[in-house]
């Protein structure tokens, strides 16, 4: 049963009645308008808590907390759901910190009941990829793997590697990884790439012919359409077995094809088939470790962790050969390593077809729901699978090897991880601060002669990126525009926005700087949780003294430490200084100030390219008298660029939807003046 078949459960609604949207996607958050809840949290409630305790039946499903702004903070599944939920409130509890604190912010748990524990397994992975609860967050996204992307929601799917997995994108489209090994993967996508005749480029580089690439039989002519997506689909499933560690079904799939195509005597054919064949033969030769015990396929997964990180690798063994290696960071404080290696297993498993969910999976640490997990896997791949935490011989040693994997990885994160915190301490010397600089933001201002001008905010948390954080800003200054720049202007209106909202709480008797004022509002990015330890400006004394001038205006300018990185000599200036501070550029401080200058740099470029790039899609789709915005819209999610618009077809235009037989003509007619005049 699907989970949108599964009957939900609450004390809003009867058992009786039929689902609803709402039951089964709580909406989050409530109005900015709706008030919020003036009572204490459940916590400190005790008779509303207990009461709300028996409401909730032992039974198997999924479980909600909300906090007083009806935000929910986290999502459960449970066998038996009042005994799981009980347990965060028990007294002498032991909780991970990072729970412990969202237990404290509790105002309101609500339930969805299943029928059975697969479906409540599922529900949670819908609800959680929905909503993206706060304390959900296990798996930390730090780009440091590379994901390979087949973009099925195309008509001709390219294939890229990435390192952002984008979870607002088509569903359709598939995430194969992260790899751990970079250069590995890039060697296969391009021995694949010389093996397959696939999409070399995402814009033709012709407008009426193919590119080289099709007359080396690289590309099958899919930029003038030579090859029908039907086609195109059935070779880049081909391609999709390799990455899924299917590379010898794949083999026996084209050998099958070579004999009946010399069956056929379409030897040319059968030739190309004899070459990928030996093309995949040379790929396993190079790229797979062969291991004893060969007759099944497994995944092997394990853990290494300190204090603070969790380093966790997953083999994935198919027909005795080390096909993959994938790696995942977790918090090492958000749970047991048994309870972190299921939530790693649930959310990677969730992501794959059932094709790839191997008949057993070697577990280091004993999971804590196996018996579910197992159930899930079961109904998913429509076979047999078995989760063990082997003890002797082969599997074990398996498992041993992928946790001195997971070991060697964790010995990179803490050295990378003493290197920051050297960085920040020897910051802290550098500008004489009190305490080590936690949450550090740079800013940035990227424009050519004034058009498009933008700013960008980025954040360094513990001396690493915290790119959750980041922002960016349209400059709105009118006296701005083409052929009139200003970056004191532009820096001064950027200031001001970010930090209007702490100037108003300051003139109304807040305090600033105080831990009580963060923990309190941790989830609420609107609040003052965001108040920085040290502001970076991109610039001299100059861009310096511009900002100091609207955080005087601000009356921030006494509790802000700030300074500025000039470019040439990596200077560091701070605020009524005339000369620079006796800095070494080579020093770690100084380092991780142009690594907070550059990554600030690197993401106001990015956002300034971006805009430049819109402007001139509309500008050119603006001139099609009667297409308006939405249209407009259609059109490039329909075809992707403008280029490819340019070189549709009136019968393709019609395809899209809202635009006519007429508005397809008009369309038409612009990209075609000389077309259109001939006829």
């Amino acid at each position: 049963m699907s989970p949108a078949e599964v009957a939900p459960t609450s004390t809003t609604a009867s058992p009786a009645a039929p689902p609803t949207e709402s039951q089964l996607h709580p909406q989050v958050p409530a109005s900015p308008d709706r008030p919020s809840d003036d009572r204490p949290p459940l916590l400190k409630r005790p008779e509303a808590l207990e009461a709300r305790l028996k409401e909730i039946p032992p039974e198997p499903g999924c479980y909600f907390m909300r906090d007083r702004d009806d935000n929910i903070l986290y999502i459960g599944k449970s066998k038996k759901l009042r005994s799981r939920v009980r347990s965060y409130f028990r007294e002498g509890r032991q909780l991970a910190p990072k729970i412990e604190m969202m237990v404290r912010l509790v105002y309101e748990i609500e339930f969805i009941v299943t029928d059975t524990e697969s479906e409540s397994l599922a529900l949670e992975a819908s609800l959680i990829k929905r909503h993206q609860p706060p304390y959900n967050t296990l798996l930390k996204d730090d780009k440091k793997y590379p994901y390979l992307c087949i973009t099925w929601s195309e008509d001709y799917p390219r294939i890229f590697i990435t390192r952002k997995r984008r979870k607002s994108g088509d569903a359709r489209d598939r995430y194969y990884g992260p790899y751990v090994d970079t250069g590995l993967l890039r060697s296969t996508l391009f021995l694949v790439q010389r093996l397959f005749p696939l999409r070399q480029k995402r814009k033709p580089v012709h407008k009426d012919r193919p590119c080289l690439n099709y007359d080396m039989g690289r590309c099958p002519g899919v930029c003038q359409a030579l090859i029908t997506p039907e086609e195109y689909h059935k070779t880049v499933k081909k391609v999709a077995m390799i990455f899924q560690g299917r590379t010898g079904e794949l083999v026996e799939v084209l050998t099958q094809q070579m004999t009946k195509a010399a069956e056929r005597e379409n030897f040319e054919q059968a030739a190309e088939l004899r070459d990928r064949i030996k093309g995949l033969d040379k790929l396993g030769a190079d790229q797979k470790v062969a291991l004893a015990d060969g007759s099944v396929s497994r995944d092997a997964i394990a853990l290494a962790a300190d204090e603070e990180h969790a380093c966790i690798q997953l083999f994935q063994v198919r027909a005795g050969r080390l096909v993959g290696r994938l790696g995942f960071i977790a918090d090492a404080q958000s749970n047991s390593p048994g309870a972190i290696l299921q939530r790693v297993l649930e959310e990677h498993y969730s992501h794959v077809d059932p094709v790839e969910i191997p008949a057993e999976i070697l577990v280091q640490h004993e999971l804590p729901e196996t018996e579910l997990l197992e159930a899930s896997l079961r109904e998913r791949r429509k076979r047999k699978v078995t989760i063990s935490q082997p003890q002797r011989q082969v599997k074990a040693g398996l498992v041993e090897m992928v946790e001195r994997n997971a070991e060697f990885e964790l010995a990179r994160v803490q050295q990378a991880s003493a290197r920051n915190i050297q960085a920040v301490d020897d910051l802290a010397k550098i500008l004489d601060l009190p305490e080590q600089p936690r949450r550090i933001e740079g800013y940035d201002i990227s424009h050519i002669q004034g058009s498009n001008a933008v700013a960008s905010q980025v954040v360094f948390i513990d001396g690493m990126p915290a790119k959750q954080h980041y922002r960016r800003y349209k400059i709105r200054n009118p006296d701005i525009k083409v052929g009139h720049s200003d970056d004191f202007a532009s820096l001064q209106e950027v200031i001001r926005r970010r930090f209007r909202r702490h100037a108003d709480a300051k003139a109304a008797g807040a305090l600033l700087k105080t831990s009580e004022s963060r923990a309190s509002s941790m989830l609420s990015p609107g609040d003052l949780a965001d108040w920085p330890d040290l502001v970076m400006i991109d610039g001299g004394k100059g861009q310096l003294s511009a900002v100091v001038e609207v955080l005087q205006e601000l009356n921030l300018l006494e509790d802000l430490q700030i300074c500025s990185l000039a470019k040439r000599e990596e200077e560091v200036f701070l605020p009524g200084e005339k000369v620079s501070l006796p800095t070494d550029k080579d020093q770690p401080g100084v380092h991780l100030l142009r690594r907070l200058r550059d990554e600030a740099h690197r993401f106001a470029v990015s956002f300034h390219r971006q805009q430049r790039s819109e402007r001139q899609v509309r500008s050119r789709l603006d001139d099609i008298p009667g297409l308006g915005h939405q249209r407009q819209k259609e059109l490039l999610n329909h075809f992707r660029s403008v280029e490819f618009i340019r070189i549709a077809t009136v019968e393709q235009l019609v395809e899209v939807p809202g635009i006519g037989q007429k508005r397809a003509e008009q369309i038409y007619a612009y990209f075609h003046p000389a077309a259109t005049t001939s006829d």
